[in-house]
């Protein structure tokens, strides 16, 4: 873990949010011995991932966006998945959306992935070994999961749309699907795990969805699933918002942690 050197000490944090991944970092911070703080009196201000899910309040707090961007024009804003319409907001602060840059965001798809499949666990009476299991998208979480699945045991089906990734999809040894190919596979499959936040997975394609196939949205809203359509058909749909602060908040708040010092560190310089 990084230490904290020099002036870092003289600084003052602020961690919103009660969640176990913010009070996590918090603990790590006050061990240190760093100053929290409330925000308008901090140097650094550390927020919830998503920033804000409704555009209105920070995440899971009764902060107003507007005030709360108001209060800290002189400080720097670390959080991550920030949407456009509070990005322009954001446009005098100096901000870093963590889940914009890579490490930070493939090291988070270790407990999305992990997080996925014990929704699917929970949430199903069959194993997941021998079961056939469909990654929509292929990205981080899509590339982790694959892999965490296919350990597993499971027969994995990946669906992408770019001809590179049905490549690396074949040569890793799972099934590919090409988009348009996605209508073909759906009644086979016993589990079904969305990447992808544009819904694919509409009423037509819902049709064809078994009654008993467990179908895992990790996708950030709108989501991927047509939620209304899917409940009208007795479908099964988690929509699993947010996993690493809420299956493995430790290691999601190391993670995090880290790459702030190292910003903060930078900044130094």
């Amino acid at each position: 873990m990084m230490i904290l050197w020099g002036e870092f000490f003289m600084k003052k944090y602020c961690i919103i949010g009660d969640d176990n991944r913010s009070n996590y970092i918090r603990k790590i911070y006050t061990d240190l011995g760093v100053k929290i703080t409330d925000y308008f009196k901090a140097d650094y201000v550390i927020a919830p991932i998503p920033f804000s899910r409704d555009g209105i309040r920070i995440t899971d707090t009764t902060i107003n966006c507007e005030e709360f961007i108001t209060a800290i024009e002189d400080k720097i804003l670390f959080t991550g998945a920030i949407k456009e319409s509070i990005k322009k907001k954001l446009k005098n602060i100096k901000y870093y959306d963590l889940m914009e840059m890579d490490d930070v965001a493939i090291l988070n798809a270790i407990p999305t992935a992990e997080g996925a499949i014990l929704k699917a666990i929970e949430n199903s009476d069959i194993t997941i070994h021998g079961s056939n299991c469909l990654v929509m998208g292929y990205g981080r979480i899509g590339k982790i999961l694959a892999s965490m699945l296919k350990g597993i045991g499971a027969n994995v089906y990946c669906e992408a749309r770019k001809k590179k990734d049905l490549a690396f999809i074949e040569a890793y040894g799972y099934h590919k699907v090409a988009l348009e190919d996605i209508n073909n596979c759906l009644s086979h499959m016993d589990y079904i795990f969305n990447t992808i936040p544009i819904q694919l997975l509409d009423e037509q394609r819902l049709h064809l969805v078994k009654k008993d196939t467990i179908i895992i949205d990790l996708a950030s809203a709108p989501g991927g699933i047509d939620l209304k359509k899917a409940k009208e058909l007795g479908l099964n749909v988690i929509w699993a918002l947010s996993l690493p602060g809420k299956v493995a908040p430790k290691t999601a708040a190391i993670y995090l942690k880290d790459i702030i010092d190292k910003i903060i560190k930078e900044e130094s310089l």
